[in-house]
């Protein structure tokens, strides 16, 4: 048998429905001890470079000079010369410096400090909500009606569109971020996604409002503005990145609390250790499990050639169990210190811009959860997602206490 990343971990990473069963942290931690780079086959072409340790994750991501997001896309599936689905040149996160560079600070620029500060107050007042519309029910599905409301609200807060809309949107990364990327279904709800942001961009260039999806119209870089194609892949990000990964962090880090009681109870008894708390959920649920990059020029890894156009995958959830830089990585603490998980990308040009938006979500949503919804243990079995992107769960049910809302 050929050595490589399939025989050796015992499990296909890049089937999504190996995740499904819930992320193979076992086969993760065979790579790293005996080829933390390794060959990985995938359908019938060239397969690509498997990275699980920590040093080579953070190595790749903090060198887009010879790694890139551009090249072949960051998803399995690279996309082909006619592919409608090809996103690179447009999304920040499929596009390299300089352009990467400039799109960026003009997408900062759009993140006005005043809009911000605002949005961070309101969090606290929306997941007082989102609690409220189940408090009295003593049941419910954690992930459709908490983690996945929150960002629902935050995104439609953000853009200045009705809330219901907000909902459809959540629905859809669903679709987009299960199986494959590429998938028709996937294809499907993101030209639903693309055409409401085409509407969003008339409504908001007729009718500016204060919120971001106006400011980000309106900012300029260098006497340049958004196109309306740029708007609309960064409209998509923005659902993506700002409501599918922070739905995964709370829905995969309360179910990881109801599987440690002490820690639980730790964390209920001293709400100061909520920013602790909260870094260790990123590095032990990890929302993202893998994106790829390309090699520019021919190079190494761990001593592993590599040669100009081979593609290379960070497993995230991998590099943040590696033992080299956590000590008991299966271990779940909530006063873990330091913590320098990658969970957000490891730095470099595609650290996540919404890291401090997510934390607040997360922070504001557990400490409601953990302070109201008394007594909140599993009503039924954890549906995964079958993915090879989120790390995300599709239901999970719950009973708890009923308690009285307390909001107006």
């Amino acid at each position: 048998m050929t050595l490589d990343a399939i025989s050796i971990g015992g499990v296909d990473l890049a089937d999504p429905d190996t995740y499904a069963a819930g992320m193979p942290f076992d086969a993760f931690r065979k790579l790293r001890e005996c080829a933390p780079v390794t060959w990985h086959p995938y359908q019938d072409g060239p397969g690509f470079l498997a990275l699980t340790g920590y040093d080579e994750v953070l190595a790749v991501s903090r060198d887009s000079a010879t790694w890139s997001s551009e090249a072949t896309g960051v998803y399995f599936d690279a996309p082909g010369p006619d592919d409608i689905a090809d996103q690179r040149g447009v999304m920040m996160l499929t596009m390299d410096p300089p352009r990467h560079t400039k799109l960026r600070a003009l997408v900062s620029t759009g993140f006005k400090p005043r809009q911000v500060a605002k949005l961070n107050e309101r969090i606290t007042d929306m997941a007082r909500d989102v609690v409220d519309s189940v408090i009295e029910r003593g049941e419910c599905d954690f992930v459709t009606d908490v983690a996945g409301a929150l960002p629902s609200y935050v995104i439609a807060d953000m853009l200045g569109i009705p809330l219901e809309d907000g909902y459809r949107l959540y629905e859809l990364t669903e679709i987009m971020n299960t199986g494959s990327i590429a998938g028709s279904r996937a294809i499907r709800a993101a030209a639903e996604m693309f055409g409401y942001s085409t509407k969003l961009v008339a409504r908001k260039r007729a009718d500016p409002g204060d919120d971001i999806a106006t400011s980000l119209l309106h900012a300029e870089v260098d006497g340049q503005r958004l196109t309306e194609r740029e708007f609309n892949y960064l409209f998509l990000l923005l659902i993506n990145a700002g409501g599918d990964t922070t739905r995964n962090l709370v829905a995969g880090g309360t179910c990881v609390l109801m599987g440690h009681p002490e820690e639980r109870a730790k964390l209920a008894a001293d709400p100061s250790l909520l920013p602790t708390a909260v870094e260790e959920m990123l590095r032990y649920v990890s929302p993202i499990i893998a994106f790829f990059r390309t090699a520019t020029k021919d190079t190494e890894l761990r001593g592993v050639p590599v040669k100009e156009g081979d593609r290379v995958a960070l497993f995230y959830p991998s590099a943040n169990r590696d033992e080299a830089y956590f000590a008991d990585p299966d271990r779940f603490e909530v006063t873990r210190k330091p913590n320098p998980h990658l969970a957000f990308g490891g730095g470099g040009t595609h650290f996540c811009l919404g890291a401090n938006l997510a934390r607040a979500e997360a922070a504001a949503l557990v400490s409601e959860v953990l302070s109201r919804m008394k007594n909140m243990e599993l009503a039924g079995p954890v549906e995964r997602m079958p993915s090879t992107v989120i790390n995300g769960i599709h239901s999970m049910p719950v009973r708890f206490t009923p308690a009285r809302r307390v909001g107006a």
